[in-house]
This record gives C-alpha cells, sequence and structure tokens, in this order.
C-alpha cells in the first residue's frame, strides 16, 4: 500500500523552478518510492547496482547518452562523477525538471552539490511517514499552536486512540512496516536488516570503522539519550572512544537523518541561555528495538517513556515543516541558567510559540510555568502556546494557551 505523501507537491513546484531536485534523507523512508509513483513516466536508476555504479563513475558521458533526463537517480552520491556531467547538461539546456537526484548520506550528497550544483538544485528533505499521512489527512501546513491549526486539524483528526497511536510509536515510521500487517517478529526482523543495511552501505564507505561493535555501542548509546542535552563525553565513555571520534560519528548519524540536534534558542541580549543542543532519534521505532524495548508495553512502562514521547512530538512538527519544502525550519528549545526549560520554540518572523511536551493526559497550568520567561526577550512577542500530551481532546489551559492531543500535531 502507498501512502500518498506531504511532499509529492512539494516536489511538482521546486521541478517547475529548478532543472535538478536532490531528495535527500534517511534509507527506506520512501523517497524512491514516491519519484518512482508520482514520476511514473520517467526513467528510474538506481546506483545501488554495482554494474550500473561502475558504468555511470567510468563513463559518465555515456551514461547519460543512454539515460537522456528527464531521469530519476537514485543513490546518486554513489557516483560523484556525475555531478560535473549534470551541470554541464543543465547549464547548456536550460530546461526545468531535467533530474531527480535521492541521496542517503546526505554528507557526501550535499558537499557534491554544493561544490558542482549551487544555484541549480532545489533541496528537499524526508522524513518517515507522518501521524497526517498515515491518517490519510491532506492538509500538510506547518504546525503552530494557533487556533487556524488547531481547528483544522479538529475538522480532520487523526482518528487513533490511545492503544493504536502507542502501537505506532512503537513500530515507527518506515513505511514498509505499514504496507501490510506485520507482528512483532516481523518488526524486530526489520530493524534488525535495517541496522546492519545501515552500517554496510551508508557507513562504512564514510567513516572506514575498523570497530564495528564500538560503532554499533555508541548508536545504541544515541538512542538512550534521545530528547537530552548533548553530552558528547558520556556518549564517548558509553562507547569507549574518544570525544573526537563521538563527535565525527554523531555528524554521520545526523547527516545520514537518523539524528536531529535541537539547537537552542539564542539572542544578542542575553548571555544566560545555554549553548548546548538537544539531541533527538527521529525514528522511534528504531530507537525502541536499539534500547531492546520489543513491546509497546515495555515502551511506555520503561523509564525513557517520556523521552521517546518527545522524541515522536518533536520529529512530528520538523516532519510538518519538511514536508511544506521548508529545510531549515526555526526551531529551537529554551532554557537559561535558572533551570526555566520550554522543550520547543517556534520561531516565526518576531513571533516564538512555546511549546511543551508532556505523556500526561491530565496537563496542569504548573507545566507552562516556563512560557512567560519569553515575555522579557527584546524585539520578540509570545506567540500562542501548547502542552502537546495524551489528553482526547483539545481544551484551554491558561490564556493563550492549550492542551493538544498528538494527534493534532
Amino acid at each position: 500500500m502507498y501512502y500518498s505523501r506531504h511532499l509529492e507537491p512539494v516536489v511538482a513546484r521546486i521541478s517547475k523552478r529548478k532543472p535538478v531536485i536532490v531528495l535527500t534523507g534517511a534509507r527506506q523512508v520512501g523517497k524512491s518510492t514516491m519519484l518512482k509513483t508520482v514520476y511514473h513516466d520517467l526513467k528510474y536508476i538506481t546506483l545501488n547496482r554495482p554494474l550500473v555504479r561502475e558504468s555511470a563513475k567510468e563513463n559518465p558521458s555515456l551514461f547519460f547518452e543512454v539515460n537522456k533526463p528527464p531521469v530519476i537517480v537514485d543513490e546518486i552520491q554513489k557516483a560523484a562523477e556525475l555531478f560535473d556531467y549534470i551541470k554541464d547538461i543543465v547549464d547548456e539546456d536550460k530546461k526545468k525538471g531535467q533530474f531527480y537526484l535521492t541521496g542517503s548520506q546526505s554528507m557526501k550528497l550535499m558537499k557534491n552539490v554544493s561544490d558542482s550544483l549551487a544555484g541549480r538544485a532545489g533541496i528537499i528533505k524526508m522524513l518517515g511517514l507522518s501521524i497526517r499521512e498515515l491518517a490519510g489527512i491532506p492538509y500538510r501546513n506547518p504546525f503552530l499552536p494557533i487556533p487556524a491549526h488547531l481547528d483544522e486539524m479538529s475538522r480532520t483528526p487523526a482518528a487513533f486512540n490511545y492503544t493504536q497511536l502507542i502501537s505506532i510509536i512503537h513500530k515507527g515510521f518506515f513505511p514498509e512496516l505499514h504496507e501490510t500487517e506485520s507482528d512483532l517478529h516481523d518488526w524486530s526482523d526489520y530493524y534488525s536488516s535495517y541496522f546492519q543495511t545501515y552500517i554496510e552501505k551508508d557507513i562504512k564507505d564514510v567513516l572506514k570503522i575498523q570497530d564495528e561493535s564500538a560503532f554499533i555501542k555508541f548508536v545504541r548509546a544515541a538512542a538512550s539519550l534521545t530528547g537530552e542535552m548533548l553530552n558528547l563525553t558520556t556518549l564517548a565513555e558509553m562507547c569507549g572512544k574518544d570525544v573526537k571520534t563521538a563527535r565525527a560519528w554523531l555528524s554521520v548519524l545526523e547527516s545520514s537523518g537518523l539524528v536531529y540536534l535541537l539547537e537552542p534558542y539564542a539572542n544578542n541580549f542575553s548571555k544566560r541561555l545555554v549553548k548546548t543542543p538537544k539531541l533527538y532519534f527521529l525514528d522511534t521505532g528504531l530507537a525502541c528495538w536499539l534500547l531492546g524495548w520489543n513491546t509497546p508495553e515495555q515502551m511506555v512502562n520503561g523509564a525513557m517513556w517520556g523521552h521517546i514521547f518527545e522524541s515522536f512530538v518533536f520529529a512530528e512538527i520538523l516532519k510538518s515543516y519538511y514536508n511544506d519544502g521548508i529545510v531549515k525550519p526555526s526551531l529551537f528549545f529554551y532554557r537559561d541558567q535558572e533551570k526555566n526549560e520550554i522543550d520547543l520554540l517556534i520561531s516565526e518572523g518576531d513571533v516564538l510559540y512555546p511549546v511543551e511536551i508532556k505523556t500526561t493526559s491530565d496537563p496542569t497550568k504548573s507545566m507552562i510555568h516556563a512560557f512567560r520567561c519569553l515575555e522579557n526577550i527584546p524585539a520578540k512577542k509570545a506567540g500562542p502556546g501548547a502542552i502537546i500530551c495524551l489528553a482526547l481532546e483539545r481544551l484551554p489551559l491558561a490564556e493563550n494557551a492549550w492542551i493538544v492531543p498528538a494527534q493534532m500535531i
């Protein structure tokens, strides 16, 4: 079963403005599937095939004589030799929508794009399925805790009950897991295969890892720290490596689309704000598998349930921005030296929208007491806020603050 992706109109929009479209994201989030489904009349080539890849690397000019644009090229970073030829083709023929390129290793991909295709390529980031996509909700505006968004989501809510939502969070958001009915054995087999493929095809090429077991420990350590302030020293200690190695490995996880480093909000007027980012694992199913939580019950009853739920909510909000074509959304968290914390700040113009994330179904006003800190930030206004939680319906919590069910992100 193919789930219609909210990025489809974004690809169509950018293909009318740019000759090259670059679609990047973690392995198996549905990049090539979406392109093949929507642009089924275009030729599709994948560089995962060794013979095709060698042909592209050894004779790139002939490669595009045989595979004339418009064309979809999957895993383009595996043949960097093609980028200069793509540049020459689009400089000679200014037609829009000639090349649809995908890649799951953003670090290598984006270096080649910036070196060869600057100004010629439109960049799109893709994550796994969103709650809205799973529910078949066509509304695709980025999340903001404002009446217009909440009213729209109230009209077409994601009709998942508590048990279904918990099951989805545990299952994760890779499309293959939702194509057919599956059990926990399928779930475990999928992530075991996914992780091994990730190491073999994405990581070994980039990092030249000698100690695979240490890298596996590192990824599990990163999963165990999701939703927390980044501590590279702790990560290094947990896998038996130095901080320099931990930093390099983390940058690859980030460029692979598996983790996100959420920067703290800062301004030029305050020295009291922290500078350390928060670490989020972007697929909760993969995080649960890495941590050995084999059932939804183990996840909910575990000590990290709050961090897993926060990671889920953050990833859904991030998806809503990526799915609108916004590759660098203005998302932050707030924490000052007085320990005032806000899980998420959405900055739009001169307005800051605060969001708190809790696993409770019955939130209280005390949970949003830090929202008041935004009133003291010069040149900024505090917009409506929300506490996203496991409540069953949207309700006012305080003046300018809403209780928002997780299904309404």
